[in-house]
Order: C-alpha cells, then sequence, then structure tokens
C-alpha cells in the first residue's frame, strides 16, 4: 500500500512539473538576424517618434520594426509607409499595423 501511495505521489509530481515546462517552436531569434548597427535605428525612430504622444511606446515597437526590416524606417513622424515595404506589412497578433 506504501509503495502505492508513493507511485502515485511521484507521478502526481511529475505531470504537475510538466504542466510547468513551456514548449516551444523553432522561429528565427535575433542572432539569426544580419547585425544591424543600433544607432542607426534609434537615431530613424528618435525622428519617426519625434511627435508621437506615448513616445516610449513608439520608440519600443518602431525599433523592433526598424530591426526586422533591416534598418528600414519611413521618412516623417507620419505615414510614408509605402517606403519601406516590411514596416508597412508587419502585423500583431489582433491583425492590426504593429509600426507606428
Amino acid at each position: 500500500m506504501k509503495l502505492l501511495v508513493a507511485l502515485l505521489l511521484v507521478s502526481s509530481a511529475l505531470f504537475l512539473s510538466s504542466s510547468f515546462f513551456q514548449f516551444t517552436t523553432a522561429h528565427p531569434t535575433d542572432d539569426d538576424a544580419p547585425a544591424i548597427p543600433s544607432g542607426s535605428c534609434d537615431s530613424k525612430c528618435e525622428v519617426r517618434c519625434g511627435k508621437a504622444g506615448v513616445k516610449d511606446r513608439c520608440m519600443k515597437y518602431c525599433g523592433i520594426c526598424c530591426k526586422q526590416c533591416k534598418s528600414c524606417v519611413p521618412s516623417g513622424t507620419y505615414g510614408n509607409k509605402s517606403e519601406c515595404p516590411c514596416y508597412r506589412d508587419m502585423l500583431n497578433s489582433k491583425g492590426k499595423p504593429k509600426c507606428p
């Protein structure tokens, strides 16, 4: 009986601990992307987000988009997204434009 209880405890502990593991899929990482000088994205995003109401959020997403689009950021503070199709076409999880 003690062996059965011990076996149940061990198996339930293994089952519960396995639910805490996060399964991942193979996605490209930042290590796979070509190296882009961070200053180029920072300065371009500084211009792009110059008139943004929530500048820190704008800078965050602009930086993400800039790095993924190989340092392409549209000119000006709004619009001109046709200059960078990658930047223009990037969507968030809700299907809305990700890049400012």
